[in-house]
């Protein structure tokens, strides 16, 4: 009789991982195309996304429940299902912020923000191919650093963007709408950065 296939729990992690660049992508096309009156049909396409992720998540999960050996601990596991699903929904409340505060024109600085989270989740991606082989691996260490470095770049761009709104803009409701907006976008890629902090960090005690 064939031995039934072991679940492969890295699978499931770079799935979870394409999730999330085609929630960025979406994201990035609906800032450079916006168009308010059509946001709403962005925002199901978005949900959906993350509803896809969701029981990527939930059949990780329910695996994990039953497995009597798992190839990294099961605490790992699970710190690294919430870490990429936290990232989904950070992008989706992206999408989320601009309806609810019904924003009809984009600011160019939130482009630039959604193509460094696009960057970033694309690396993402990447990231967790290697950490399926993570033993053996001689980029995943390079991955990790180029995530960082767009975190920092997400950093600096929050600061001098956060600035420029204050100094160039009057309007209350449009600092307090945009102030909200960057803080969103910029934890997109603070997620992205903690996500990969935990891979390194199973790679450490595994190594």
């Amino acid at each position: 009789m064939a031995r039934k296939k072991d679940f492969n729990y890295f699978d499931g992690f770079i799935k979870m991982a394409e999730y999330c660049f085609e929630a960025a992508k979406l994201l990035d096309e609906t800032l450079r195309n916006y168009n308010a009156d059509t946001l709403q049909e962005q925002m199901k396409l978005m949900s959906d996304l993350e509803h896809a992720a969701d029981m990527e998540a939930h059949e990780i999960t329910r695996r994990l429940a039953k497995a009597f050996i798992t190839p990294i601990e099961r605490e790992d596991i699970l710190v690294l299902i919430h870490k990429i699903d936290d990232i989904i929904d950070c992008i989706e409340d992206v999408l989320l912020h601009m309806y609810m505060y019904n924003v009809k024109v984009i600011r160019d600085d939130a482009i630039k923000f959604s193509r460094i989270i696009l960057m970033s989740c694309e690396e993402l991606i990447e990231a967790f191919r290697e950490f399926k082989n993570f033993r053996k691996s001689k980029e995943i260490h390079n991955i990790i650093v180029k995530i960082n470095r767009l975190e920092e770049e997400g950093d600096y761009l929050y600061t001098e963007i956060v600035r420029k709104l204050h100094m160039t803009t009057h309007n209350a409701i449009d600092i307090m709408t945009w102030t909200i907006a960057y803080n969103r976008l910029e934890k997109c890629c603070d997620l992205c950065e903690e996500a990969v902090n935990v891979v390194e960090s199973v790679i450490m005690k595994n190594s």
